[in-house]
């Protein structure tokens, strides 16, 4: 098995399944999500599929999608 490291090119994570949120925006500003063998996850920019992908465990990313839905990140696109 590959280990992939954070922030490795996406294209080097074969064998997954990218899935963007249904509340995706048609200009295509989107961040899509594949869950990777192992348990980890990768998050990309679908703009750019073949940039780099950062991977994060399942506890990172239940953080941080927790602090999204608090809004503690509102203030950025405020």
């Amino acid at each position: 098995m590959q280990q992939i490291e954070d922030s490795d090119r996406a294209t080097l994570l074969s064998g997954v399944t990218w899935r963007k949120s249904r509340r995706s925006n048609p200009s295509g500003d989107c961040v899509e999500v594949a869950a990777l063998f192992g348990g980890d996850f990768a998050v990309r920019n679908s703009r750019h599929p073949s940039g780099p992908a950062l991977v994060c465990t399942k506890t990172e990313l239940a953080a941080f999608l927790l602090a999204a839905k608090d809004g503690e990140f509102d203030d950025v696109v405020a």
